[in-house]
């Protein structure tokens, strides 16, 4: 029984690359030098905001397409193996909910983090944004 136990806790601890974070952790993360990365759209940027020092790397262009690869060889520019951590920034949380995803469970990209709730969490606290 013990030994179910263990190996059930190690697959929920080897699969939980993917984390979701809030403004203040976000703010800790910026404090240690973690990259951040905005997926949104220009207009998106410009609209609301980014948190300052941001990497600004659409993912999705206004119609909901994407180029994977594309993507991938400007986010490997910034992110420069799969154990560097980082977080993850969209509006609210849904995009970069399946970004994370891909990147963590298709890609094994360990340490990746976003913000719940996005941006809008971001900006109902209060925090800083440059625009």
């Amino acid at each position: 029984m013990k030994k179910i136990l263990l190996v059930s806790l190690l697959s929920i601890i080897a699969f939980a690359d993917f984390i979701g974070l809030t403004p203040a952790q976000v703010q800790k993360k910026i404090d240690t030098n973690v990259v951040i990365i905005d997926i949104r759209t220009p207009s998106e940027w410009k609209d609301l905001g980014v948190i300052p020092t941001s990497k600004k790397v659409m993912f999705f262009d206004p119609r909901g397409n994407y180029n994977i690869q594309a993507w991938m060889d400007k986010f490997s520019k910034i992110v420069k193996n799969k154990n560097q951590p980082f977080v993850l920034v969209c509006r609210s949380g849904n995009r970069t909910s399946n970004v994370g995803k891909f990147l963590s469970e298709q890609l094994k990209y360990k340490n990746v983090f976003h913000i719940q709730n996005g941006i809008k969490s971001w900006i109902k606290e209060n925090r800083k944004v440059e625009k």
